[in-house]
């Protein structure tokens, strides 16, 4: 079959979001062809260029997120009338404070009102979708003088939000911006039948933006739609949106939480990457019936040789390995171990990571000043070089050249986050082997499953005791290891990833009809003349039939495609038949 996969931030490009997910799963989906339709976050993303692709990759379509230049589009006296009315239906949508709140203030799909108002943000949607296509773009009507206006009536009208009605100039237009950001995708021309109309079905490796054209292209073509989240975009935006003004993060997170209950209830299947997820995806208006948890596959062969030898570390190691930001709250971590050293003073603690992004780098001296300050470098004797018990690395320094080293190098792993989604670096403590202590956020609880110790964030003594607890302890320690490899290998591999997203696949597509037309001599539709192999990627003997374009009857556009009528074939003689 035919893929249409699409991305934001990631794959194709060498850095990014998702990136290393996907190119697993086109690898490992060889019998299927794959189109992807990416979205760019940065010139730097463009610039570093793209992954090698495989040869079941047939397209690739990219599209800046980043800047939007002018398409030079001018609305006629019709169009810019048409424009209004979506657009101010939108923002009198936005500005409107019904609805159950969600624990960040989104609006949550229930009851008769918030289906109207549903019905209503969806209308508007694909209004100007539908604009966008007649006239070719909307990029300078989304920024134009007009679009502010609406939205500051919207804001100022009876029955608007109080935090709406507040806003002023400036906010309204970083209102209006972000909007335009977020409706980019309508004014692509990825939807016509020889782009996304002819894929079989459209996968949208994240919400929001990223799965807005599988969105556009459901409205138009009737293409069945699948939504993939390992994170929570919705929550991402909320969080993006915390130090802004009252009155843009209402309007923001109100989009969002519009735009992420309209992509719920349009999939065909969703699939969230644990049941943390899976929560805020049912919290905003997704169907239970549709939510097929997948986890996400990670290659366990390269710690294969830790895993099967969990014997070579040192007993009285601990380390913990991520990206360092404050939301891994390596702070509590430093205070856990001040205690942990007083009762196993033989205990070391070694940081493995790098600094995400100018804060992540502030955030490490700040750990490093720290960690001088409560651990003063130790000698044993008066003559000897005195030794901190804790370090700081990167991967590839001479300590630990590889990933699989340095979880080799402890007994213990830990993860003290405060903050997390899909912990990858707890499973690839669990592919080594290692018995783990981990602070109860995101998915923690779901991934660990009783084979690792697990104790509230922000509480350095618990975190202290559970660490000084296995260290003391080599028989549960192994005992815990051996079973969160075993957890890890049945759950989180690469290959259980594949298999359950290609029997997703095929479950969508085999309720989905099958958008070939075939004719007959007089010109009426054949029923059943495009067999269910038609899904198979490769080239059939049988007669070949094209895809008609779509929306209204599809066979009354271009030229019919005639059935061929069967040839007998010759019996075998028996010679052959022998």
């Amino acid at each position: 079959m035919r893929i249409g996969l699409l991305t934001e931030g990631g794959y194709p490009y060498v850095s990014g979001d998702a990136r290393l997910w996907c190119d697993r799963l086109v690898r490992g989906l060889g019998q299927h062809e794959f189109d992807i339709y990416a979205l760019s976050r940065s010139e730097r993303q463009e610039v570093e260029g793209w992954l090698e692709l495989p040869p079941q990759v047939s397209r690739v379509r990219t599209a800046p997120l980043w800047t939007a230049e002018d398409d030079g589009v001018t609305l006629g006296r019709r169009a810019r009338r048409r424009f209004g009315e979506c657009y101010e239906e939108l923002a009198a949508v936005l500005c409107e404070g019904d609805g159950q709140a969600s624990t960040e203030g989104a609006p949550c799909e229930r009851g008769a009102s918030s289906a109207d108002v549903a019905d209503r943000f969806a209308n508007a949607l694909y209004g100007l979708a539908e604009l966008a296509r007649d006239e070719g773009g909307l990029v300078a009507a989304l920024r134009s003088e007009s679009a502010v206006r609406a939205l500051e009536r919207a804001c100022r009208a009876p029955g608007a939000l109080r935090t709406a009605r507040g806003a002023r100039v400036p906010e309204l237009l970083t209102v209006a911006a972000q909007l335009e950001r977020a409706l980019r995708p309508l004014s692509l021309d990825w939807y016509e039948d020889d782009a996304l109309g002819s894929v079989d079905l459209c996968h949208a490796t994240a919400g929001g933006t990223a799965a807005l054209p599988g969105l556009l292209a459901r409205h138009f073509a009737g293409v069945p739609l699948l939504v993939t989240e390992y994170g929570v975009q919705l929550r991402t935006h909320y969080l993006a949106s915390a130090d802004a003004p009252p009155a843009v993060r209402a309007l923001l997170s109100a989009f969002h939480g519009r735009l992420a209950a309209e992509i719920y209830r349009r999939a065909t299947l969703i699939t969230p990457g644990n049941s943390h997820t899976r929560r805020w995806q049912e919290r905003c208006g997704a169907d239970r019936t549709k939510l097929r948890t997948v986890y996400p596959g990670m290659e366990a062969s390269r710690f294969a040789e830790v895993g099967e030898a969990p014997d070579g570390a040192d007993p009285d190691t601990l380390v913990w390995v991520g990206r360092v930001e404050p939301a891994k709250d390596l702070i509590s971590l430093l205070h856990a171990f001040a205690e942990i050293r007083k009762d196993e003073p033989k205990a070391r603690l070694r940081i493995v990571g790098a600094p995400a992004g100018a804060e992540g780098a502030a955030y490490l001296g700040h750990c490093r000043a720290l960690a001088a300050q409560l651990f003063p470098d130790e000698a044993e004797g008066v003559h000897a070089v005195g030794d901190n018990p804790v370090s700081f690395e990167e991967i590839g320094g001479p300590e630990a050249p590889t990933l699989a080293e340095a979880y080799a190098a402890g007994t213990v792993i830990v993860l003290s986050s405060v903050v997390e989604g899909f912990p990858l670096s707890l499973v690839e403590a669990m592919f080594c082997g290692r018995a783990t202590v981990s602070t109860d956020v995101g998915a923690v609880v779901e991934v660990i499953g009783g084979t690792g110790l697990v104790v509230p964030p922000r509480n350095p003594r618990a975190l202290a005791e559970a660490c000084v607890s296995l260290l003391r302890d080599p028989e549960r320690r192994e005992r815990l290891g051996a079973a969160a490899r075993a957890r890890a290998l049945e759950l989180f591999t690469v290959e259980q990833n594949i298999a359950a997203f290609h029997s997703i696949y095929l479950e969508i597509v085999s309720h989905s009809p099958v958008r070939r037309v075939v004719l007959d001599e007089a010109g009426d539709p054949l029923p059943f003349a495009a067999p269910a192999e038609a899904h198979v990627l490769g080239r059939w003997t049988g007669p070949m039939t094209r895809v008609v374009a779509r929306g209204g009857p599809t066979w009354a556009t271009g030229a019919p495609v005639r059935a061929t009528p069967p040839t007998a074939l010759p019996l075998p003689t028996t010679e052959a038949a022998r």
